[in-house]
């Protein structure tokens, strides 16, 4: 594996929304909506990549019907299946493309999401080779995850990372830390993801992922070195 990069050592992809197909958006939005609930850009802030605890107690707070947190994740959970029946989950167009082109330009690449590894298994699993060990996180214990997978997994420091996600509430964390950031956004209808990274001061949003090219990469390698990931 060849080194390309002046600073960046290390891609953690995030698995829902980036590799695999979004399956979260629609569900939460059809919950929310179906039980009264105004379904905002503050909603999602509150819910997504949140631990699975947390976002069932927002998710709660949102809906007009009376739910505890457990029963709200519960019916979640449930509808997602019922939604998983009509909509499987499918790798998002260019993904495995993508992790070769990561590898190959010298990168350790990892997954990482907020659902067991088993999710992971069944969906990634025949791509296993395309990751670093341990291939990936469950983030749910410590969400949104940054910062441990940079230094306790990797024993890296922030600057040496990158971060490719759909949720703004990763990439604010990603600001704040100084791991450089590419958005990639929910094109469901009612997301609000695009504009809640342009208000986060993402610099680099794409639509799909064959944009993440060697040029892209290593501009943003570039910003790393010169410590400038977030600035405009």
């Amino acid at each position: 594996m060849r080194r390309n990069f002046a600073r960046l050592r290390l891609a953690a992809v995030n698995i829902d929304g980036v590799l695999l197909n979004d399956t979260f958006s629609p569900v939460i939005h059809d919950f929310v909506v179906k039980r009264g609930g105004r379904y905002t850009a503050q909603t999602e802030r509150a819910i997504f990549s949140q631990p699975q605890h947390i976002a069932g107690l927002r998710m709660a707070q949102a809906v007009a019907e009376p739910l505890t947190a457990e029963q709200a994740l519960g019916a979640y959970f449930e509808e997602r299946e019922r939604y998983l029946e009509r909509h499987p989950v499918a790798l998002t167009p260019g993904a495995v493309e993508l992790l070769h082109r990561l590898r190959e330009m010298g990168l350790k690449v990892v997954c990482y999401g907020g659902l067991a590894r088993s999710h992971f298994d069944t969906h990634l699993g025949a791509y296993a080779d395309l990751f670093d060990a341990p291939g990936y996180v469950c983030t749910n214990d410590f969400r949104p995850g940054i910062h441990e997978i940079v230094t306790r997994t990797f024993g890296l420091e922030h600057e040496e990372a990158l971060v490719i996600d759909d949720v703004a509430r990763v990439a604010e964390e990603a600001r704040a830390l100084g791991v450089a950031f590419i958005g990639h956004p929910s094109a469901f209808e009612h997301s609000f993801q695009a504009q809640l990274m342009a208000e986060a001061g993402v610099r680099h949003v794409v639509d799909r992922l064959e944009r993440i090219d060697a040029g892209l990469l290593h501009r943003i390698d570039a910003e790393a070195a010169a410590g400038g990931s977030w600035e405009r």
